[in-house]
C-alpha cells in the first residue's frame, strides 16, 4: 500500500481562469523518493502546496490527496497543521526566507521541537544540538547563536533538514532545495538528502529541475510539462529510455551541458 497516492489533482485558479495543474496522479511508497521534474513554472511547487493545503484561497484543488486512510483535501486546518508539523515535512527551496532573521536559528529550533513534540525547553536544547551535530555540523552551540544572516545558504539547508529530521516525519517534500546553492554546497545538500533517508527511511518527494540530482536521489520519477504528467516510471528506465519528446529533451539538454563543461574545463587544463 502507497504511502501518498496522489489521484487526479487538479490546481484551477479562479481568478484568471488557468489551470495550473492537470489530472496528476501518482504515489510515494515508504522508504523510496520520487523525483518530480520539470521545468520552472510547471507545476511542482504547486502540487507540493496542494498536497500540504497550503494553496493561496483563490486556488480550487481537485482530485483525492490520500495519507494513511485520509484524504488531505477534505481534512480540516487543525488536522492538517498537525499532519504538516509532524508526519509530512516541507523543506523550501530559499533557506534564507524560511527562517524568522529577528531570531536565532536556536530560538526557532526550539521552539518548533517543542511545539510539535510536546517536549521541555531543556530537551529541545539537547534534541536541537543532537540534530545539528548528525548534520555534521561543527560548533553546533555556536551555529544556534547565529541569526539567519550570519549563515551560508549550504549551512541553513542544512539546518532545515536538521529539523526535519528531528521530527522523524513520514514524508519530506524537498521544493527545489539545491536551487539557490553553488555548486559545492549543491552537492553536500543532496548527500545530506541521501544521508537523512539512510538514517531514518523517511520517503522523499523531491522536486527538482536538475535531472542529474533527481537521477542520483530517485527510485521513481514523474515529469511535468505544462502542468500535466508527461511521463512516470521507475527513474533508471525513464533516463535509458524515455517515451516522451519532452523527457528526451531534458536528458538530452542535460547531457550537451555536461559535456560542453567538461571540453571547456579541459581546454583550460
Amino acid at each position: 500500500m502507497s504511502l501518498l497516492e496522489v489521484k487526479n489533482l487538479s490546481v484551477h485558479d479562479t481568478r484568471t481562469g488557468l489551470t495550473i495543474v492537470k489530472n496528476l496522479s501518482f504515489s510515494l511508497e515508504a522508504n523510496t523518493c520520487l523525483g518530480v521534474a520539470g521545468e520552472s513554472g510547471c507545476g511542482k511547487s504547486m502540487t507540493a502546496k496542494a498536497i500540504l493545503g497550503l494553496t493561496s484561497p483563490w486556488l480550487q484543488v481537485t482530485g483525492e490527496i490520500l495519507f494513511d486512510g485520509k484524504n488531505l483535501l477534505k481534512e480540516s486546518k487543525k488536522s492538517l497543521r498537525k499532519i504538516r508539523g509532524q508526519r509530512i515535512c516541507m523543506i523550501l527551496q530559499d533557506a534564507m526566507t524560511s527562517f524568522n532573521p529577528l531570531y536565532t536559528i536556536g530560538k526557532q529550533m526550539i521552539e518548533t521541537f517543542r511545539e510539535n513534540l510536546g517536549v521541555r525547553k531543556k530537551e529541545a536544547v539537547q534534541l536541537s544540538l543532537e540534530a545539528l551535530e548528525k548534520m555534521c555540523i561543527h560548533n553546533p552551540e555556536q551555529v544556534m547563536e547565529k541569526y539567519p544572516h550570519q549563515l551560508s545558504g549550504g549551512m541553513l539547508q542544512r539546518c532545515m533538514i536538521a529539523i526535519a529530521l528531528t521530527m522523524k516525519p513520514d514524508i519530506i517534500i524537498a521544493d527545489e532545495p539545491t536551487t539557490a546553492l553553488d555548486c559545492i554546497n549543491q552537492r553536500e545538500v543532496v548527500e545530506e538528502f541521501k544521508r537523512l533517508r539512510e538514517l531514518t527511511g523517511t520517503a522523499l518527494l523531491f522536486i527538482s529541475h536538475d535531472l542529474g540530482v533527481v537521477q542520483y536521489l530517485a527510485e521513481n520519477i514523474i515529469v511535468i510539462r505544462n502542468g500535466e504528467s508527461v511521463e512516470y516510471g521507475n527513474a533508471e528506465e525513464v533516463f535509458a529510455k524515455p517515451s516522451h519528446s519532452f523527457t528526451k529533451y531534458l536528458i538530452d539538454t542535460r547531457v550537451s551541458l555536461a559535456e560542453s563543461f567538461q571540453q571547456s574545463m579541459l581546454r583550460r587544463v
